[in-house]
């Protein structure tokens, strides 16, 4: 109904939230929306999002913004909760690349507001969409910088690496296997990823350990999954590469479960 008293006929909305809970872990493959930009936010539990810009993993009370033909890849956790924004580009944007975003109660409950009847007149709810990408700030969370290469031996490499991140060949088994020396794929890697085949394998492990640690493993338990013989050298890889202990990431996320 409008200000005036009047029924809206087909009112326009600019922002549409559609919820998930997930009972299971579930993983929605690399996609992208062309003409909408995208809010991912948990209300419980943890995702797991997978941009060209890296790994990211976002929790309870953090959406990330992915602004429209920004491909991704979504992994929610067993028992997660989270909701899924479309919004028009044309009612703005806090930002122009991926970048993780505070969900304040106040925009949790406006997003609500806007999704269930009795619908705001078309006037009232324009202004309130409007509202709410002014109302999203940009803040940290745990990112993990994983570029692919496109050559095929150094893509097979990372491809098995990836599938399973506990494997400890370095890069004289491996060459045997993709017909190259050590030393050449070692050049490769370099010039392919920017990191050492060594950095990269790390990095692959840390970015199954927060999944991991998202759908509440243990640090030993995760870092015997990521191929760590010990728990101390888990810590203190995560610790790198992360900014802080695994245990630190998992009491967060506990705290905003």
């Amino acid at each position: 109904m409008s200000l005036n008293g009047q029924i809206d006929a087909d009112p326009v909305w600019a922002i549409d939230t559609d919820d998930f809970t997930v009972a299971e872990g579930i993983e929605w493959g690399a996609h992208r929306h062309d003409n909408l930009n995208e809010l991912l936010w948990a209300t419980r539990g943890t995702l797991t999002v997978e941009t060209e810009r890296g790994w990211f993993a976002v929790p309870n009370a953090v959406g990330l913004w992915i602004p429209r033909g920004v491909e991704h890849r979504v992994v929610a956790a067993a028992h997660t909760s989270f909701r899924c924004t479309h919004l028009e580009p044309h009612i703005g944007s806090p930002a122009d690349d991926v970048t993780a975003v505070a969900i304040p109660e106040t925009v949790g409950a406006l997003l609500s507001r806007l999704q269930v009847p009795p619908y705001l007149s078309q006037e009232v709810r324009t202004h309130a969409e409007l509202l709410v990408p002014m109302l999203l700030e940009p803040v940290e969370v745990s990112t993990v910088d994983l570029p692919l290469p496109v050559d095929d031996r150094i893509l097979r490499i990372t491809q098995a690496i990836l599938a399973d991140p506990a494997d400890d060949r370095e890069l004289v088994d491996w060459g045997f296997a993709v017909g190259a020396s050590a030393r050449n794929l070692s050049r490769l890697f370099v010039a392919e990823t920017g990191l050492t085949f060594t950095t990269w394998r790390t990095r692959a492990r840390m970015r199954r350990a927060i999944e991991l640690l998202a759908a509440d493993h243990s640090v030993s338990a995760a870092a015997a999954k990521v191929g760590y013989a010990s728990a101390s050298a888990f810590v203190q890889a995560f610790r790198r590469e992360i900014g802080h202990t695994p245990g630190a990431f998992a009491s967060a996320r506990a705290r905003t479960a």
